[in-house]
């Protein structure tokens, strides 16, 4: 008897791949299958809001769940609640849920992402919240993951302004959900407390992911507003010391996380892909492939050698601070509260923090400089960390009377006959950092002393000394002795020229120093290429957007009358209604006055001369400055070798050289510029071995470089050199020695005799 065929939908109710298949073909055809699959959902999904911890179902309720969000999009009205559903499940009962189901239901949200089903902002709000509470790390990554690379490509071609507003809301939530709460440091005891339970742990661990998500975007470019410096900014003042610590250490290294994250973005290597091309099948993917990478290592190639990279921000998170008064108030005030609770290297975090906003912004914490001269010892940890922040905490607003301890501070602690050469030229070097700075906080009888240790003996102090003496010829040299001043300063005294007061701005210049080697430089690039109309083009792209006003208007045009009821408007020819032409004098003179020949020569007129035609019909670029600074260091250069420069000439070339470091290591200090030059130390065994395998480069393993390596044409060595090289064993068995045993009184007076006219022969 033949068994009764079963029905289609029978056999389709455990087979959800190949019912996936058959509705995405045929939707309105195996519309009832679906509902009766959506039905046994809903059961399964009611079973488990009760009891969450449901083993027996899980298997298939992560089939179901699959199955529903791979055909969601052809049952759009029946399935509008599967994502309101898959959420409030999650957020609801994440604890208590399987591990394999939790991670099912989030790739399942993505994936209704992808289908745009739901928004960004929807699947973030899940997100976001599930980020703290994963223990899997496989899944926290997957998390991290999708919510980067789904803001980013939200903002691939342009910024999407709302989905950033809803997240940095979150971001902002996250943070401020935990600044209630008791500040707990990291010092002794307090440090095993950090990582303890309760809700101090999560608000921090909350907070900890918002700045970490925060802190990708920046480094990738997605973001780069100062609201997301704000998020970073808020963690700043977080109670837990981990989050603290990290936002701290955006702000001291965002320019080396901007650079460092180019690296991730390298060049591809094409030796590779046309490897690749020879060994594997050819396919005409493979070869797209290799042109795609072609044009972008090209692409690259050129963007490095303009020096343009579109992945770094216009300007430092440090310099997009709102309100940097308050924050730096706050965080000193942060640092002197929980002095106790803090460590030593915590607090240091925090007045590098401080000490660069102060430099960058010029703000004014008078109460950071006696908080900071406790700590002045040289005996004291990590002090040139700590000599580095008070170096850069100082500005030319910074009132030279609170600072005047501090100075004598360093001098009575550091500049002593007491301690070692090293630490005398830390604090000479400090002294000097501050003293650029503000050279108002200097005392004469102090500077008197200080300068005298350029007759040390070791090189650091003396360099230390002459740099204080140079600085102090420079900016002020009335604290100097008439001795020491110098023949330029001295001059200049002569002369009138005084230094700037306290708060005093220093006069605009009027031109650039050495401008006209830089307008040379062009001139003969312009001569090399043959071709004036290659600068021009430049000039004129850079001019682009630009509105400039036309130089070929003629007077032919006349005067527009305008009336009115008062009568015509006389309009006078002054100074600002003539045209000017480049590079030309305009003589002006009223018609009622002469302008003798004697008066001609103004010193206005003398001021115009001085400007350089280059500095009128062109924008210099950080890049003309810095070729700038290179030309002149240059001629400089060449003067001194050929025996033409002064003294003079050979300190501005010192100063030339000393800027260009500073421009290349950046606008903040560093330990090395305090500690000056040291002596070499003793190599370790590791830098000696590292030194013994380098001159083993290019030779062989147990041959000598004498022979074929030494000589230009390679060849062995010569009989007469190997007879001389051979073993006296051997030379004692050899024929020609026991052959002498045996020679006949004869035959030894010949061979003396032939001997001798050799020698001889060879004499004449």
């Amino acid at each position: 008897m033949d068994q009764p065929r079963q029905s289609r939908g029978a056999l389709l109710i455990n087979n959800l791949p190949q019912l996936q298949n058959l509705v995405k073909r045929d939707p309105i055809s195996y519309k009832e299958e679906f509902l009766q699959q959506w039905n046994h959902y809903d059961s399964i999904r009611l079973l488990f809001e009760a009891k969450p911890d449901d083993a027996e179902n899980t298997g298939r309720f992560r089939e179901l769940v699959t199955f529903i969000s791979q055909v969601c999009h052809c049952y759009k009205e029946e399935t509008k609640e599967f994502p309101g559903q898959l959420s409030k499940l999650l957020m609801e009962h994440y604890g208590t849920l399987n591990n394999d189901l939790k991670r099912s239901m989030v790739q399942n949200l993505v994936l209704l992402r992808n289908k745009d089903i739901i928004s960004s902002i929807d699947l973030l709000k899940v997100l976001f919240p599930l980020l703290p509470r994963t223990s899997s790390s496989e899944l926290r990554s997957f998390i991290r993951t999708t919510i980067l690379t789904d803001i980013k490509t939200a903002n691939a071609r342009h910024k999407a302004v709302k989905l950033n507003k809803a997240v940095q809301v979150m971001l902002f939530g996250m943070v401020e959900r935990g600044m209630d709460a008791e500040v707990i440091g990291d010092k002794g005891k307090l440090r095993g407390q950090v990582r303890g339970e309760g809700a101090n742990k999560s608000a921090g661990d909350e907070a900890m992911w918002a700045v970490m998500v925060a802190k990708e975007l920046w480094r990738k470019n997605v973001w780069n507003d100062a609201k997301t410096v704000s998020i970073v900014a808020l963690g700043c003042f977080h109670p837990v010391v981990k989050v603290q610590s990290a936002c701290v250490h955006f702000f001291l290294n965002s320019e080396e996380a901007v650079e460092d994250s180019e690296s991730e973005d390298e060049a591809p290597d094409m030796g590779k892909l046309a490897h690749q091309r020879q060994i594997k099948k050819k396919t005409r993917g493979l070869d797209n492939k290799i042109e795609r990478s072609k044009k972008r290592a090209k692409k690259m190639r050129i963007a490095q050698e303009n020096g343009t990279n579109k992945a770094t921000p216009n300007f430092p998170a440090l310099y997009l601070l709102h309100d940097p008064q308050s924050f730096g108030e706050k965080i000193f005030e942060a640092i002197n509260k929980y002095d106790k609770r803090y460590s030593l290297d915590h607090k240091i975090l925090l007045m590098q923090l401080l000490s660069r906003v102060m430099g960058a912004h010029k703000l004014t914490v008078l109460a950071f400089y006696p908080y900071i001269t406790k700590y002045l010892t040289y005996r004291q940890l990590r002090i040139t960390s700590i000599l580095v922040c008070l170096a850069q905490s100082v500005h030319d607003l910074t009132p030279p009377d609170i600072l005047t301890p501090v100075i004598r501070k360093l001098a009575h602690e550091f500049v002593t006959p007491g301690v070692a050469a090293d630490v005398v030229a830390a604090g000479l070097n400090s002294i000097r950092e501050v003293c650029r700075r503000q050279p108002w906080c200097m005392e004469e009888d102090l500077l008197g002393d200080l300068i005298e240790y350029r007759k040390s003996k070791d090189k650091g102090v003396v360099m230390g000394a002459r740099s204080l003496l140079a600085l102090f010829r420079d900016v002020n040299p009335g604290l100097l002795k008439k001795s020491e001043r110098g023949k330029a300063a001295t001059i200049g005294m002569a002369n009138g020229s005084q230094p700037l007061s306290y708060g005093q701005e220093q006069r605009p210049a009027i031109t650039v120093e050495g401008l006209e080697l830089l307008e040379e430089h062009f001139a003969q690039l312009r001569a090399e290429e043959g071709d004036d109309a290659v600068m021009d083009d430049e000039d004129d792209a850079a001019w682009e957007g630009w509105e400039v006003e036309s130089d070929a208007s003629s007077d032919s045009e006349g005067w527009q009358s305008v009336s009115s009821d008062e009568g015509d408007i006389e309009i006078s020819d002054s100074d600002d209604d003539r045209p000017r032409s480049k590079g030309k004098k305009v003589q002006q003179a009223d018609e009622d006055e002469e302008v003798k020949p004697d008066e001609a020569a103004t010193p206005a007129a003398t001021e115009v001369s001085l400007v350089s035609n280059l500095a009128t019909t062109k924008i210099l670029t950080p890049a003309d400055f810095a070729l700038l600074n290179e030309l002149r260091i240059k001629a400089t250069t060449n003067e001194a070798e050929h025996g033409m420069a002064s003294k003079s000439k050979k300190r501005k070339l010192a100063e030339l050289q000393a800027n260009k470091a500073a421009t290349d290591s950046g606008t903040f200090l560093t330990e090395a510029d305090l500690l000056g030059p040291r002596k070499k130390p003793k190599a370790t065994y590791e830098e000696r071995l590292a030194s013994i395998q380098e001159g083993r480069e290019g030779r062989e393993k147990f041959k000598s470089k004498k022979g074929k390596i030494m000589k230009e044409n390679p060849s062995s060595t010569t009989n007469r050199e190997k007879r001389k090289n051979k073993p006296i064993m051997m030379v004692l068995a050899s024929q020609g020695v026991r052959s002498k045993k045996t020679l006949s009184l004869s035959a030894k007076q010949r061979k003396l005799r032939k001997h001798i006219d050799t020698a001889k022969k060879a004499y004449k």
